[in-house]
C-alpha cells in the first residue's frame, strides 16, 4: 500500500484480500469471535498509509471486509479518529447469505456481488470503501463506472464495463501481472527480484493501459498480461454479476516499455443468477512423510504401507480416507543423503479427529524400530487438523440484497440488473490458423515455445498456454489437443477436460474438472491450488518443429 501511494500518482488504490481459502479462514475466526471476520492486515497497512492517501487525494477500495464489512468500516473510523485524519468511510454488504437457511451445514455462504455498490459509495463522497465478497474485478469496474459516469445497462455500458473487468482481472493478483509467477521469467531474471505492483490507466471507452510506477522492478509486456488474463478463467465468456466479458475479443498491444494497451473488449449481459461461494468443514486430516533412502525404494514403500494398513486394521476406527503418494526425489549414486532419498506421503481424513490423530501417530511412531532400514519421518504427526471444502452454488439475483451503506449511514439498495431470462447462445468455435508446414522436428520441452499459467477454481483447475509468435501459434493450436494434453499429464487422463481456443491471445485454455478434489482447503493433491500444473505441462517433451526452436 505504501509503495503504490508513494511511487506515483493514483486516483483509486484497490486491494483484493479474499481468496476462496481466505473465506474459510475468516469463517473460523468468526466462530471464535463474532466481531471478527475481516482482514486485519488491511487495518495495519492503513494505519501506516492513511495520511499519505489523504495527502495524495487517493481513494481506497478494498474487499478486506470479508464476512464483516460493517465491522471493518467501524474499525476504520476508529483508526481515523485515533490518527486525527478525518475520512469518509462507506461499506457494501448483502453478500452474506449464511443466515438465510438456504445452505445448511455451511460455515460461510457469500454471493459474488458486482461493482454497483462501490460506485454508489464513491458517488456519495466516500474516501474509503470496504466490501465483503465482491468479484475481484469489481474493485476496478466499480470505481471506473463512478469516475466516468457509466451506467450498468445496455450495449455501450456492457462493452465499457467488460473492458474494466478485464483490467481488474489483470490487476487482481498484484505482481502476477508484472513478472511474478511468469513462465518466461528466465529472459528477464535481472528485473524480477522485486517486481513492482501493476496499475491500469482506464479510458472512458473501457480500454486500458496496464503499466506500473516508473522506477519499480519487474516488467509489463504482452506475455505477462496474457498470463494473467488466462489465470483462473475458462472459455470465451467470463461471466460476472455486472457484465459478461468476452475474452475472445481482447486485443493486446505493446505501446512501449512496460505499457500494454488492452482494447476491443466486448461485453454481454450478465447471467440471470449470482454465484455463491460456500465453505464448510469437511472433517479432520493428518499426514506423515516417510523418508526412504538409498536402494530398494519400491520395496521399502511396500513394506511400510503394509505395516500401516495392518496397524489401521487393529485400531478402533480406520480413517475413512487413506491416500499414499511416492515422490521419487532420489537419484542413483547420490552425493548427499537428501538427494539419495525419496518421500512417501500418507494423508488420512475422517470426520472423527481421533481416527486421524492418535491412530496415525501411534502406528507411525511404533514402527520406528521395526520397519524398513533407515526409517525416519520428516516430522512426527500431530493430532489432526480440520480441513474445509469449497463448493459453488447459484441463486437468483433478486434473492440477494446488494446494499451500499453510505458515509452518512444511509442504506442505498442497489437494484438488481434485469439481465437475460435465458442462457446465451453457445460461442462459435473459432477458426484455427493454417497448420505450420511440415518440416524436421526435434524432441524438446513444450516450454521452449510456449508460456503457461495455471490455477484453481474450487475443485477444478485451468491451464492457460500461449505461443510467443504466429508460427508457434499455428503449431500449438493444431498440436495440443485434449488427447495430447491427457498423454502429457497422465493425472488428467480420466477427468473431464475442455479446450477453449482464444486466437487473439494466441492461446489455449484447458479446464480440468475435479483434479483438486474438494478444493484447496481439503488439500487433496500435492499441489492443492494447481499453481505448478502449467509448469509441469511446459516441462513435457514433444516433437517440435526445428524452425520454432
Amino acid at each position: 500500500m505504501r509503495e503504490m501511494l508513494s511511487d506515483g500518482p493514483l486516483d483509486v488504490l484497490t486491494g483484493d484480500y479474499l481468496a476462496e481459502l481466505t473465506m474459510l479462514i475468516l469463517g473460523r475466526d468468526r466462530l471464535k469471535d463474532p466481531g471478527r471476520g475481516y482482514a486485519r492486515t488491511f487495518l495495519r497497512q492503513l494505519e501506516e498509509c492513511l495520511g499519505l492517501a489523504v495527502e495524495r487525494g487517493t481513494r481506497i477500495v478494498a474487499n478486506a471486509g470479508g464476512l464483516n464489512p460493517a465491522g471493518l468500516a467501524s474499525a476504520v473510523r476508529e483508526l481515523s479518529a485515533k490518527l486525527g485524519i478525518p475520512v469518509r468511510v462507506a461499506h457494501v454488504e448483502g453478500d452474506d447469505l449464511l443466515g438465510t437457511g438456504r445452505f445448511p451445514g455451511a460455515l460461510t455462504a457469500n454471493a459474488y456481488l458486482g461493482g454497483a455498490g462501490i460506485t454508489a459509495c464513491l458517488e456519495a463522497g466516500a474516501d474509503i470503501v470496504v466490501t465483503g465478497r465482491v468479484t475481484d474485478a469489481a474493485l476496478v469496474s466499480g470505481p471506473a463506472a463512478w469516475h466516468f459516469g457509466w451506467g450498468y445497462e445496455g450495449r455501450a455500458a456492457y462493452d465499457r464495463l467488460a473492458g474494466a473487468v478485464v483490467a481488474g482481472h489483470v490487476l487482481e493478483c498484484g505482481t502476477q501481472a508484472t513478472g511474478g509467477n511468469y513462465s518466461r521469467f528466465a529472459r528477464h531474471a535481472d528485473r524480477l527480484a522485486r517486481p513492482g505492483f501493476p496499475l491500469a490507466e482506464i479510458h472512458e471507452d473501457g480500454s486500458a493501459v496496464v503499466t506500473k510506477h516508473l522506477g519499480t522492478g519487474g516488467l509489463v509486456d504482452t506475455g505477462t498480461v496474457t498470463a494473467q488474463l488466462l489465470y483462473e478463467t475458462g472459455g470465451a465468456r467470463y461471466a460476472g454479476p455486472d457484465v459478461t466479458a468476452r475474452l475472445d475479443s481482447v486485443h493486446l498491444e505493446q505501446q512501449g516499455p512496460d505499457r500494454v494497451r488492452v482494447h476491443g473488449v466486448r461485453g454481454e449481459a450478465p447471467p440471470p443468477t449470482l454465484k455463491v461461494g460456500l465453505n464448510r468443514l469437511g472433517g479432520f486430516r493428518n499426514e506423515v512423510v516417510f523418508v526412504l533412502t538409498g536402494l530398494d525404494i519400491d520395496a521399502k514403500a511396500a513394506l511400510v504401507r503394509q505395516q500401516m494398513d495392518d496397524a489401521f486394521g487393529r485400531a478402533a476406527s480406520r480413517p475413512e480416507q487413506v491416500r499414499w503418494e511416492l515422490a521419487r526425489t532420489d537419484r542413483p549414486d547420490a552425493g548427499t543423503e537428501e538427494t539419495a532419498s525419496a518421500l512417501l506421503r500418507l494423508v488420512v481424513r475422517d470426520q472423527d479427529q481421533n481416527a486421524v490423530g492418535r491412530a496415525l501417530s501411534g502406528a507411525a511412531v511404533e514402527l520406528a524400530l521395526g520397519s524398513y532400514p533407515g526409517f525416519h519421518v520428516t516430522a512426527p504427526p500431530g493430532k489432526g487438523s480440520p480441513y474445509g471444502v469449497f463448493e459453488a452454488a447459484f441463486v437468483e439475483r433478486g434473492d440477494v440484497p446488494h446494499v451500499a451503506v453510505l458515509p452518512d449511514g444511509v442504506r442505498h439498495v442497489v437494484p438488481p440488473h434485469e439481465g437475460p431470462t435465458r442462457a446465451p447462445a453457445p460461442v462459435d468455435e473459432p477458426a484455427l490458423p493454417e497448420p505450420l508446414p511440415a518440416g524436421p522436428t526435434r524432441r524438446a520441452p513444450l516450454g521452449l515455445v510456449a508460456g503457461a499459467r495455471s490455477g484453481d477454481k474450487g475443485g477444478d483447475a485451468n491451464i492457460g498456454i500461449w505461443a510467443d509468435s504466429d508460427d508457434a501459434w499455428r503449431w500449438l493450436a493444431h498440436t495440443l489437443t485434449v488427447d495430447v494434453l491427457r498423454q502429457l499429464l497422465p493425472e488428467t487422463a480420466d477427468l473431464p477436460v475442455t479446450r477453449h481456443v482464444l486466437p487473439n491471445l494466441r492461446a489455449l485454455n484447458f479446464t480440468v474438472e475435479s483434479i483438486l478434489g474438494e478444493g484447496v482447503a481439503a488439500q487433496a493433491r500435492f499441489d492443492p491450488q494447481a499453481k505448478g500444473l502449467g509448469e509441469w505441462l511446459r516441462s513435457r517433451h514433444l516433437d517440435i518443429p526445428e524452425a520454432l526452436l
